[in-house]
Order: structure tokens, then sequence, then C-alpha cells
């Protein structure tokens, strides 16, 4: 049975189903050697190269869905390459065989916290899509006076340069002086969405960390730069969310403790490493 071809190519790892589509609508997506569009179907035997290279298909039945949690620090592009040789995301992801992460969403340069990445396509996608009305939570750091008609109208709809947007949820949680901490909920992914609408009512964003996607929160042991793998319940937990079905296979250990300190402190030593790493070949580079 024929699919979309840009649901076969998400679900082989080349990108999330958006970045496909867009890739297709570049004519950067060839099939049998002829330039694809949007609207293809394939059968999933064909020849079909990205950018010139060829994407190993996989069939559905033999793809395994794998979730990792990131910590993301500030200061990492949420990119695969950064032209200016800053650091991305990507940069510490465990290494895979015929498959790649597809990043759920992104996170600006100066933003930290819960990153989602996947080996599903069709997952992030789903996570991503506004239909879908999956809640982002976020920890927001004001500089400014806010006063309750401020927040009243970014509870009500802001009107941006894209649209109207609002929090469905803000709650204070404390500060002093000029500087107050605040988490705020919404269910869709605009480029600096948060920050915009803050800064719509004059009072800057001065800090701003994911602390959870869905109803699953940042792993509080996981350190900044850190990663994990989510066992099967938690990765069925979001493929339930966006109605696919669940999966039956998972690459973590059924005995093993989601994370105990131990594994705390070996992820922490894997950081350390990271760093050390980087720091050696920015000096090698200089």
């Amino acid at each position: 049975m024929s699919e979309k071809l840009q649901k076969v190519l998400a679900r082989a790892g080349a990108g999330s189903r958006r970045e496909m589509e867009t890739y297709i609508s570049a004519g950067r997506v060839s099939v049998e050697g002829k330039t694809a569009y949007l609207g293809d179907r394939v059968e999933g035997n064909e020849l079909i190269r990205v950018d010139g290279h060829q994407v190993k298909l996989k069939p559905l039945a033999d793809d395994l869905c794998r979730v990792l949690m990131y910590n993301k620090p500030e200061g990492e592009m949420c990119t695969r390459k950064d032209p200016e040789g800053r650091p991305t995301v990507f940069d510490r992801l465990p290494k895979l065989d015929g498959s790649r992460w597809v990043a759920v969403g992104r996170l600006d340069i100066n933003t930290s916290g819960m990153l989602l990445f996947t080996t599903d396509g069709e997952l992030a996608n789903r996570l991503m899509h506004p239909s879908k009305q999956v809640e982002r939570e976020y920890a927001v750091r004001i500089f400014g006076e806010v006063n309750e008609a401020m927040l009243q109208t970014l509870r009500h709809g802001v009107k941006l340069e894209d649209g109207t947007a609002k929090f469905q949820k803000i709650t204070y949680k404390g500060g002093e002086g000029r500087n107050h901490w605040f988490h705020v909920v919404l269910s869709e992914g605009r480029n600096r969405e948060v920050r915009r609408l803050w800064e719509s009512q004059d009072v800057q964003v001065s800090r701003l960390i994911r602390v959870r996607y869905g109803d699953m929160e940042m792993k509080r042991q996981l350190p900044l730069g850190g990663w994990t793998e989510l066992n099967l319940q938690d990765v069925n937990y979001y493929r339930k969310l966006v109605d696919l079905e669940p999966e039956t296979q998972s690459k973590v250990k059924v005995d093993e403790k989601a994370m105990d300190n131990a594994k705390s402190r070996r992820i922490r030593r894997s950081v350390k490493k990271h760093q050390h790493r980087s720091q050696q070949a920015t000096r090698r580079r200089r």
C-alpha cells in the first residue's frame, strides 16, 4: 500500500514530516532519479534521495520507536550543524545505525530545559502539530513590573505578527524587586512565542526554561547537557497522546530504574567528558 512520501521519509528518520514537506517543496528530494513533488506517494521500495544522499527506508513493521529526553543548556543551537561552529543539541546524543534522531520542536539558543528526540518522524510531527493541543509548560523569569491587567491580556490573547496567541495558564511563582518567576502553559510551538507574548506587554524575559511536555515533566536528576532514554511505558504515553499505535519493544531494560542516583552520576560524568572534548576541539581550531 502506498504512503505519502513525506511520511515514509519521516519514518526513516530523515527529519520530521513537516521538514520533509519543506524539502520536497524545495526540490531537494528525488524518487527513482526524478524530482519529487508534494502529494507524491511511494510504495517504500523505491530509490529515494534527499540532497543527493540515499535514504535507507524502513518497513513500518520493522521500525522501533525510541524517545530521548534531553536537558538543553543555554547556548546550544537546535540544528544539526551550525555554520558559525556553535554547539548543537545533536552533538551529545548517542549515535544511531541506519536512522537518526528527530527533534520534537525547537528551543532557541537562550532557552534551556526539556527537549524530546525520537526516531519516529510521525510521532515528532504529531507532538508538534497544533491540532493535537499538546501542552508545553515553561518557567519564565520576567524583568519588569507585571500587573493583573497584563496577565488577563496574555490569557485572553495578543495579536502577534503571525496571528493571535495566548497562554492557557499563568501561575505566579514568586520573586523580588523587578524580577519575578511565572509558569506559563501553551499548546503550540511558534518561534519565540513565549518571549514575544511577554514582550508585547513591555517586559523582558531574562530566563526561560521548558519544564514539561504533555503530562511528562523534566526529570529533576537529569543534569544540563544530559539525556536519558524513555522506557516503553513513557514512549507509549506519548504515542497514545497523539493517537498512534503502541510500541511493543524498547531498548531500555525492563528492570532499569528510571533515574536513580548512580545513573545520574554516570550522566554527569558523560556530560563533563563531552565538555572537555569540546573545549579541546575549540582550542585546536584557534
